[in-house]
Order: C-alpha cells, then sequence, then structure tokens
C-alpha cells in the first residue's frame, strides 16, 4: 500500500519549543520519528505539504480547490491519501473537498490534533495511525475525519469540543467506522464509482446567515446585495 500524506499545517505537525513554547512546524522526516507506529504498518509513504504551512483559521476557498488540485494530481499513484490539517476548519474542509472529489473508490481521510506532538499528553500519535489505516482500508472510500477513534463522513463532521480529545461529532448521520488498538470496526461503506469526478472551482460568492429572533431585515438586503445565493440556517 502506498499512501500520500498531504501536511497544510496546524496542531498536529507542531512541536512547542522548550524555551519559548511557541509551536513550530515539523518536517516529514521529524513527524516519522515522532510516530514510529507508521513504520510498523508495513506501507510506502510518501508526503507533501503547504509552503509554509498555514493556520487552519486561515484557510480559505483557494486553499480546498489547491487540496483538491493535489489530490487529482496524485490520484493514480496512491491508495489513498491523508491530509493533516488544524482542527480549527477541519470539518470546513472536509465538507468542501467531499464535492470537489465526488465518488472517490479511495480513502481521502483527514485528521488533526488537539496537542502538539511532543506533548505526553497528545493525540497527535493515536490520530495520525489511525489515520493512515483508515487511508489503507479497502471498505472506505471518499472524503472522511479520523479522529478520537472516530470515522465520519466528510459531509457530517462538526467541531463541537474545543477542549475534549472527542472534539469532533457526526451530525445526523452515524459513524461510519470506529478504530481502537489499530483494529478499524467499518459500519458503513460509502459509495464509489469507478472513475472519481474532480471538480476545479467553487462560487464564493453563497453567504450563510443564521437566522435568530430579532434578525433585522436589512441585514438580508445587506447579503443579497453581495452574494448571489444566500442560505438561511
Amino acid at each position: 500500500m502506498s499512501i500520500l500524506l498531504i501536511y497544510t499545517g496546524g496542531t498536529i505537525g507542531m512541536h512547542s519549543d522548550a524555551r519559548t513554547g511557541a509551536l513550530e512546524p515539523l518536517d516529514f522526516e521529524h513527524l516519522q520519528q515522532g510516530v514510529p507506529e507508521l513504520g510498523q504498518l508495513g506501507i510506502e509513504t510518501d508526503a507533501c505539504q503547504f509552503d509554509p504551512p498555514i493556520d487552519s483559521s486561515d484557510m480559505t476557498p483557494e486553499h480546498w480547490v489547491e487540496l483538491a488540485h493535489c489530490v487529482a494530481d496524485h490520484y493514480d499513484a496512491y491508495d489513498g491519501f491523508v491530509i493533516s490539517h488544524g482542527t480549527d476548519t477541519l470539518a470546513y474542509t472536509a465538507a468542501a473537498l467531499s464535492y470537489l472529489v465526488q465518488g472517490a473508490d479511495k480513502p481521502i481521510v483527514l485528521t488533526g490534533a488537539q496537542k502538539p506532538i511532543n506533548y505526553d499528553s497528545t493525540d497527535s500519535k493515536l490520530n495520525l495511525t489511525d489515520a493512515f489505516i483508515c487511508a489503507c482500508s479497502q471498505e472506505l472510500a471518499g472524503v472522511c475525519i479520523v479522529f478520537s477513534g472516530r470515522v465520519i463522513l466528510g459531509t457530517r463532521a462538526r467541531k463541537t469540543c474545543s477542549k475534549s480529545f472527542a472534539a469532533f461529532s457526526s451530525i445526523n448521520y452515524p459513524d461510519l467506522a470506529t478504530l481502537h488498538d489499530r483494529q478499524m470496526l467499518c459500519y458503513i461503506r460509502p459509495e464509489r464509482e469507478a472513475r472519481p469526478r474532480f471538480y476545479e472551482s467553487l462560487d464564493e460568492k453563497v453567504g450563510l446567515i443564521k437566522m435568530v429572533p430579532g434578525t433585522d431585515f436589512e441585514l438580508l438586503e445587506f447579503m443579497l446585495e453581495r452574494k448571489d445565493a444566500l442560505v438561511i440556517e
């Protein structure tokens, strides 16, 4: 099995400076050293990364399209993909990729971490190892999030906790699978096609407004003047 790791940034690929406590990015070689379990999986791994790595709060639709292009360019060369990502916008990226890459018959797995890899209590090592296990699975396909032993469909994930290791929930849909001690139990096999459909653009002129009691109608007018479409939640 051959897996491509795409590192965008985020806590999962960071270590804290012992002197200042500041977070600094790791290269893939150091990441492999920090997670020796990856070498025990018996898979071939290549890596590419955003240069420079970015904080997930700085993610934009342009970055989502860039990720989709990276998967498309390397799709035939690898059996699966792991995307390491900051947790703040990980669910947004997973949803966007689900529409940019449709019908994939290979796993495209996003994961992140709540604590840096050199912390004694880090969840980085477990999440990254679980993500690679899922990326090698023939039972999974398409975009999903692997986090804290759960496999969540890419269009159903939401970050619901900022401190717990179980940071993500699957909204109105069951988990695709669970992992424990490197063993995956699959409940739902996502639909797949013989050949995925890749899309190269997103319409950024779509707005979202959350309706609450007392919302001023002028806010709707303001959004409609600047957007081609408006989702009212």
